[in-house]
Order: structure tokens, then C-alpha cells, then sequence
């Protein structure tokens, strides 16, 4: 009680990393936003936004529509400018970046994973995935068959489900290895099946040392994942923290369980049962 959930080891390792034998320096954080205001139109996406993105570290963005959430990912990603204040993803600042370079520190899967897939059969999206990469041909391919064994080779994108068109689309952004991993409500469409199997793909990734920024509605996904949990209201930070903190505080962003056993700092299930049965 009163810690966020842990992610469990993932059965399988999608990328294999040597473990640093000795005394290392704590890791140089994957994002750093400084005062980030970005105006859209006559819209003020964000104002004097601060977040600092470690490796291994998995953050809910949540708040109402229209808080900001997807504008923060798109400034990470590089898709809108700061109108001040400043976005590094690792040694680059997105906007300035050429795609080729910031493919390696920062991906974004979007709320539709279909605008990431333009070709007519999954493996020339792998294909693509491996140029776009400069990754040794069969990349892609192989950490598709790794997150998603059934899918064969002549289908055709549009003819997946919901939530096997969005594993096509991460593996497709993971084939260049980014340390920062941008998803925009990666939930939306799928059944409980499809998201269990997310669940435990992004466990394995963040297991990995992989950094998550999700921008969510689903707060049962959060109680779950998310080791912070960054509210936003009127393009403000609004509360950044623990997440279990965080969600008993704003009553609507907490999972069930949360607002059942409120004050208490549990949100899931599984949280409950460790707890009376240690």
C-alpha cells in the first residue's frame, strides 16, 4: 500500500541488452520539457509545462478533452514548435530534427494506428518500417512475429482488428529501438483481450528500460501501467506524481477499486489480494 504498481517481467525479451558490470552514474533522462507553452491558432495548448522522462519510467497524461495531452506528445515528437520554452528527447530538440535522426530517440503511435500504415500488405509495412529505420532487413518482421505471431504476411493492413493493427504500428515505430515510446490513446477500440495483451507487451518494454508517455482516458490502463501519473487541466500541469497519490486525489481519474477503498493507495485487484494475503 501506498506504492505505484510494478511491472512484472515480460516472459520474453524483445531486444537484448549487456548488463554494465561495476558502479554506473544514474541514467541521463530520455525527455526533459522546460516551460512549454504552445499556442495553436488562437488556442493556448500549454502553458510553462515542466515533465522530466527517465528510462524505465511509464507516464498516464491524463485530464479532459482538450487538456492538452496530444499537443504534449506532438511537441515531443516534434510535430508542433514551442511557441517558448524548450523539448529535448535525449541530445535533439524534436521540431529542429531531421526524421531520419529523431526516429532513433522518440516514437508516437497515434490514437488511429492505420496513419502510420500506408502500404497494401503487412510485410511491405515491415518492409518500410526497416528502410525507414536503416535496420537490417527482417527487423520489423521478427518483432512482429515476437508481439504478434498470427498475422501473415499478405494481409492487408485495413483487413486487421483494432488491436492488431495497433501491434502492427508499435512494431513498426520500435523497429528503430527509440528510448521514448509516445502512445495516444492506445486503449481506444480494443476488447479485453487485445488490451491484456498490451498490458504485457508494455510491461515488457518498460522492463526493458524503454520510456512510456501515454496519453489516456482509461484509468483502469493507468492504475495498471503507470508508475506517474501527470494530470492536466487548461494546458496546466496540474498534479505529477506517484500514481497512486495522484488518482485517490482526483476522484475522477481513479479506477473503481480506488474509489471504493479511498484513502487507501490501492488500484487494482491484484493489489488488494497481495495486501491480505501476504
Amino acid at each position: 500500500p501506498g506504492s505505484a504498481p510494478t511491472p512484472a517481467a515480460p516472459a520474453k525479451r524483445l531486444f537484448r541488452r549487456t548488463k554494465a558490470s561495476g558502479t554506473t552514474a544514474p541514467a541521463a533522462p530520455v525527455a526533459e520539457v522546460r516551460s512549454l507553452a504552445v499556442r495553436r491558432d488562437r488556442v493556448q495548448a500549454l502553458r510553462e509545462v515542466d515533465l522530466t522522462v527517465t528510462p524505465g519510467e511509464t507516464i498516464a497524461l491524463m485530464g479532459r478533452n482538450g487538456a492538452g495531452k496530444s499537443t504534449l506528445l506532438s511537441a515531443l515528437v516534434g510535430l508542433v514548435a514551442p511557441s517558448s520554452g524548450s523539448v529535448r528527447t535525449g541530445d535533439a530538440v524534436p521540431h529542429r530534427a531531421r526524421p531520419r535522426d529523431l526516429v532513433r530517440r522518440v516514437g508516437l503511435v497515434p490514437q488511429e494506428p492505420r496513419d502510420l500504415l500506408y502500404t497494401d500488405t503487412v510485410a511491405a509495412e515491415c518492409a518500410a518500417a526497416d528502410r525507414d529505420a536503416e535496420a537490417p532487413p527482417g527487423t520489423c518482421r521478427a518483432l512482429l512475429t515476437e508481439l504478434l505471431p498470427s498475422v501473415a504476411d499478405e494481409t492487408h493492413p485495413r483487413d486487421l482488428s483494432e488491436g492488431q493493427r495497433l501491434t502492427l504500428a508499435l512494431a513498426v515505430v520500435l523497429t528503430a529501438r527509440p528510448p521514448l515510446l509516445l502512445l495516444d490513446e492506445p486503449t481506444r477500440g480494443l476488447d479485453y483481450a487485445a488490451k491484456a495483451r498490451l498490458l504485457r507487451i508494455l510491461r515488457g518494454l518498460a522492463a526493458e528500460g524503454h520510456a512510456i508517455v501515454m496519453a489516456t482516458h482509461d484509468v483502469e490502463l493507468a492504475a495498471e501501467l503507470a508508475h506517474r501519473v501527470v494530470l492536466l487541466a487548461e494546458g496546466e500541469v496540474i498534479a505529477d506524481g506517484p500514481s497512486a497519490e495522484v488518482v485517490v486525489a482526483s476522484p475522477s481519474f481513479a479506477p473503481q477499486v480506488a474509489k471504493i477503498l479511498a484513502p487507501q493507495h490501492w488500484l487494482t485487484v491484484s493489489q488488494v489480494r497481495e495486501a491480505l494475503n501476504p
